[in-house]
């Protein structure tokens, strides 16, 4: 029901239908408590809630999170299953060594799998990766993690990837637990590789829709060499915002007995984006290729933009978020698996405030700063 651990994250992990529809606590009671059964004083399940509870009321660091604990009233206590000491049933926080302890040791890829949200349903799913910069120390890299967001801003799961090697390695295990039938999966161009299309349309009955750059020259050559002045699909996007102005042009091209040499492919994608400045005037032009197995009929080009932008929002919606809303580049957090368990419990902080209405996460904590020991176990769903 989880997966071992993220250093071995190749293991082919197990299904999760078991867990859809149970309430966080009752996923968090799948976990298996890593502790050895001598000397455990609190609670499994309550040192998990207590560290989520604390992230969503702004917890940055295991400090932090131990003094929210210490602070906790005896109501939010017995909400969370806290130890009971003594004959007057007085409720008792674990301190902030005994949550760094579990945190630190706690499967990781079992814990994102029991947080996340789940993708069944949803119209795309982005893959991308992001180094949790602060995490380096002396020779140890900084963790880089792989992560998967739905096209409406749900975390699903992520995985560290394993020192000496890079994201391509664990494409597959991130989305092998998961039912993708009729999903798009999207991905930067790193994933464009013919493994992870025939894994996707063969094995999980997904689409997807990759970039196309330098790193597959062939294909990418061929994808430039289209006919693309000729091609009369095509879509206009104009925006403002963000202190420019961008116009994107979609065209759309059915390959199908052109040659790409790619499993799959039916079509293929330019997108080309205009952006000016508006404070300096300049004006920039980038030109995306990319390309799918979805046909004409399934997907229009201003679908087909829609999906591009898809994976690029995953930058603003999870990795910007963490960043700015958590500090999580500055966390100095590097021992164990708690790089990769407070990145994961930082998603189920912003699935939440998402889930609740928060589309401003930095607004969505300062709110539930103003009640902190209640509204998180509301927000989480804590009885």
């Amino acid at each position: 029901m989880y997966r071992q651990s993220a250093t071995v994250c190749l293991v082919k992990s197990p299904a999760l239908e078991g867990v859809v529809g149970l309430s966080l606590v009752e996923r968090l009671r799948v976990l298996p408590d890593p502790r050895r059964r001598r000397g455990v004083r609190h609670p499994f399940v309550a040192v998990l809630l207590v560290a989520a509870s604390a992230v969503v009321a702004g917890a940055h660091s295991y400090a932090a999170i131990g003094q929210w604990a210490a602070s906790a009233p005896q109501h939010a206590l017995a909400r969370l299953g806290a130890r009971v000491v003594g004959a007057l049933g007085v409720r008792v926080a674990p301190s902030a060594a005994t949550i760094r302890r579990v945190i630190g040791r706690v499967c990781p890829g079992g814990l994102a799998d029991l947080t996340g949200a789940d993708p069944g349903g949803a119209r795309s799913l982005a893959v991308d990766g992001k180094t949790a910069r602060g995490s380096r120390h002396g020779r140890t890299p900084a963790a880089h993690l792989l992560a998967a967001m739905t096209g409406d801003g749900r975390t699903v799961t992520q995985l560290r990837i394993p020192d000496k090697t890079n994201e391509i390695t664990c494409f597959a295990a991130l989305l092998e637990p998961y039912d993708l039938t009729g999903v798009t999966v999207t991905a930067d161009a790193l994933h464009t590789q013919r493994g992870h299309a025939r894994f996707l349309v063969e094995e999980k009955k997904a689409h997807y829709l990759l970039v196309v750059k330098a790193n597959q020259p062939g294909l990418h050559r061929r994808l430039r060499s289209l006919p693309w002045k000729d091609v009369t699909a095509r879509r206009y996007d104009r925006e403002v915002g963000h202190g420019r102005k961008e116009t994107r042009v979609t065209r759309a091209l059915t390959v199908t007995g052109l040659g790409p040499d790619f499993p799959h492919a039916v079509q293929a994608v330019r997108i080309l984006r205009h952006r000016t400045d508006l404070k300096t005037g300049r004006c920039s032009r980038q030109t995306v290729y990319a390309i799918t197995d979805l046909t004409s009929h399934q997907a229009s080009p201003q679908r087909l933009g829609q999906l591009a932008r898809s994976q690029w929002t995953i930058e603003n919606r999870l990795h910007f978020v963490r960043d700015t809303a958590f500090g999580e580049d500055a966390s100095k957090i590097r021992t164990g698996h708690g790089p990769e368990n407070m990145a994961t419990l930082r998603n189920l902080a912003i699935n939440t405030l998402r889930q609740h209405g928060h589309r401003n996460i930095a607004a969505g904590l300062r709110h539930v700063s103003y009640d902190p020991f209640n509204r998180p176990l509301d927000l989480l769903n804590i009885p």
